[in-house]
């Protein structure tokens, strides 16, 4: 990498970091200001809380963003920046431009960890409604489920069953 395009590298991050930091921040504490939430509706209520579990969304990935430019611009500064922090091997340039924030060569990118790992659940469950589990050992055939569980009692009264007191 030449010094021409690690400045240029610099510059990006830098540049994005002022972004991040440039955006106002919301320190509002998010109280209610009514005596009652009873008259409000819930769907009001609703739309407060997203706004605020969004708010809270973009402040935590900002403050990751601001962890990962800083641990960047730093291993720019002591020379370690365009080397694997784990193999040791040369970064290309092109990853660089892509994710100016890597540390990592993309054998040992934390994006890659565990994509060929499946769900557990996939070597029990098909897409199929036909035969929607791979399990073979069935102990209940699934087609009269729901009377085995109502054994268990249920909230029928005698009169939704059909009973007659005579």
């Amino acid at each position: 990498m030449t010094d021409q395009q690690l400045q240029e590298l610099r510059k990006t991050l830098q540049d994005e970091l002022k972004r991040i930091k440039a955006r106002p921040d919301n320190d509002e504490i998010f109280i209610s200001t009514e005596l009652s939430n009873y008259d409000n509706h819930p769907a009001d209520q609703a739309t407060d809380l997203a706004d605020q579990a969004t708010e809270l969304a973009v402040d935590n990935f900002n403050e990751f963003q601001i962890g990962k430019i800083e641990n960047a611009l730093r291993a720019i500064d002591e020379g370690t920046y365009g080397v694997c922090s784990v193999c040791g091997k040369t970064i290309p340039f092109e990853r660089l431009e892509a994710i100016p924030t890597t540390l990592t060569c993309v054998e040992h990118s934390e994006n890659t960890a565990g994509t060929q790992e499946r769900p557990v659940e996939e070597g029990i469950i098909n897409a199929t409604t036909s035969d929607p589990s791979n399990m073979k050992d069935y102990r209940v055939d699934g087609e009269d489920s729901f009377l085995v569980v109502e054994e268990y009692g249920s909230s029928d009264t005698p009169s939704d069953r059909g009973y007659n007191n005579q």
